[in-house]
C-alpha cells in the first residue's frame, strides 16, 4: 500500500480533517497540534476525533501524523521554555493515545549557544520524562537543515538523543527523515538516496524510520536554509522523486507532503506522485 498525504488545517476538525484527505486522493495526513507559531489551542471534541478514528478505518488509511508547534523547543537554555514544552507535548502525547497507532513529530530543537551536547541531553531529559513505555503513539524526532543551533541535522545527533532514552521507552521513538532538511544538511538525497539510506540505517538504523517529509527544496544541497519547495520545482528535481517513492528502505512508510501548495495543488502532487510509484 502506498500511503500518501499532505499537511492539513485543525482548525475544521479531525473528522473533517479525513474527509478532506479523502478528497484529494490522500490516504493519510498531517496535522499541527495547535497553531504551529503561537500558544494558543483549543480542546479537541471526543465524539470529532472518535469520528475521525472511524473513518479512517473505514477507508484504510494510516494514522495521521501529529506535528508539535515551531514554539516548542526541549533543547533550549531557558529552564521556562524547557518546562513548558515538556508539559505541552505530555499533554498531547496523553490526547494521541485515543489515536490507534498515531505518530508525533517534533523538532529536536535549537540549543541557542550552550552547545550541542547540552542541547542533546535536554531532549533526552524531556522524553524520559513524558514517554511512557505502554503508551501507544511513536514520538519522532525530525531530521533538521542545521540551521543556526538546530539539533538533528547529522544523523549521529539523533542517535544519541535515542541512545539517552531509557530502554524501556526507547521502542516509543522513532524518526521523520525530510527530504529537504537532509539535503539542505548535506546529505545528498537526490544524487545518491543508497548512500543516504545505508548511512542513516549504519547510524540510526532503519527500523527507526517511521515517516517521510515529501519536499523539494529552494536551495542546493548543503545550503542549511529550510526552504521547502513544490515536488519537481526544486534542487531535489522530479527524478529523485521517482526514485524515493519506489525505494527499497522508504517505500512502506507513510509520505507526507509540506510543500507551499493549496488544497488543489496537494491533490495535483498527490496524484502525480501516485503516478510515479511502481508496486511490486
Amino acid at each position: 500500500m502506498f500511503y500518501i498525504g499532505c499537511h492539513l488545517s485543525v482548525s475544521g476538525g479531525y473528522l473533517h480533517m479525513a474527509k478532506e484527505a479523502a478528497s484529494i486522493g490522500a490516504n493519510t495526513f498531517q496535522y499541527f497540534t495547535r497553531n504551529p507559531r503561537g500558544f494558543s489551542s483549543k480542546e479537541p471534541s471526543p465524539e470529532d476525533v472518535a469520528g475521525m478514528v472511524k473513518f479512517i478505518e473505514e477507508n484504510g488509511f494510516h494514522a495521521p501524523l501529529a506535528h508539535a508547534p515551531y514554539t516548542y523547543n526541549p533543547a533550549s537554555k531557558d529552564a521556562h521554555i524547557r518546562e513548558y514544552t515538556a508539559e505541552a507535548m505530555a499533554k498531547e502525547l496523553r490526547f494521541l493515545e485515543s489515536i490507534p497507532g498515531a505518530l508525533y513529530n517534533f523538532h529536536p530543537g535549537c540549543h541557542v549557544g550552550q552547545g550541542i551536547e547540552a542541547g542533546v541531553g535536554f531532549i533526552a531529559d524531556m522524553l524520559n520524562a513524558i514517554v511512557l513505555p505502554g503508551q501507544n503513539t511513536t514520538v519522532l524526532l525530525e531530521t533538521m537543515a542545521g540551521k543556526g543551533s538546530e539539533i538533528g541535522s547529522r544523523f549521529e545527533e539523533l542517535r544519541e538523543i535515542i541512545d539517552r532514552v531509557d530502554e524501556d521507552k526507547r521502542t516509543k521513538i522513532g524518526v521523520c527523515l525530510d527530504t529537504c532538511h537532509v539535503s539542505d544538511a548535506g546529505y545528498d538525497i537526490a544524487a545518491d538516496p543508497d548512500a543516504v539510506f545505508t548511512e542513516f540505517d549504519k547510524t540510526v538504523g532503519l527500523e527507526r524510520l517511521r515517516a517521510i517529509h515529501t519536499n523539494d527544496s529552494k536551495n542546493p544541497v548543503g545550503a542549511h536554509k529550510d526552504r521547502h519547495e513544490k515536488i519537481g520545482d526544486g534542487y531535489l528535481g522530479i527524478e529523485a522523486f521517482r526514485r524515493l517513492v519506489n525505494h527499497e528502505a522508504i517505500r512502506h512508510l507513510p509520505f507526507y507532503l509540506e510543500t507551499p501548495c493549496d488544497l488543489e495543488g496537494y491533490a495535483g502532487e498527490i496524484a502525480l506522485l501516485k503516478e510515479m510509484r511502481q508496486e511490486i
